[in-house]
């Protein structure tokens, strides 16, 4: 996370499917520590959105993904306790991989869409969207 915000920092998430549940990870660092939360994190400099969707889920869950369509954008100032965030929500497809814990997450699990548990930052939203979508 960079040092001194002057402007909102830019993130993604990913949504993608796993036997038709979601995958998700729980977090292993604060804010929401131990609580579930969609594959995601900061774009990098000179990285494409989409180029970093799928590097993030890549490197916290060990798939390999495609994106098949964005699901929205959420920018609400009080989303993330760390500082001002922008988030950029694609749905993926799986297209290989091992599913396994990696990067900041302590577990990957995979959750019923319909039936969410509590989930960090403004996640369960990003879900409902993903489902109307």
């Amino acid at each position: 996370m960079p040092a001194l915000q002057t402007h909102p920092w830019v993130t993604v998430d990913g949504l993608v499917l796993q036997d038709g549940k979601l995958v998700a990870v729980i977090r292993r660092n604060p804010p929401f520590q131990g609580m579930p939360a969609i594959p995601g994190g900061f774009v990098e400099l000179g990285e494409t959105t989409e180029a970093a969707v799928v590097r993030e889920v890549r490197e916290e869950t060990g798939l390999a993904t495609r994106v098949l369509h964005m699901v929205g954008v959420y920018s609400d100032p009080s989303r993330d306790p760390r500082g001002h965030t922008v988030t950029v929500a694609y749905a993926l497809e799986a297209t290989g991989g091992v599913l396994r814990a990696a990067s900041d997450a302590k577990e990957v699990v995979l959750l019923d869409p319909d039936h969410l548990p509590p989930m960090a930052f403004d996640h369960a939203a990003l879900v409902e969207d993903w489902r109307r979508a």
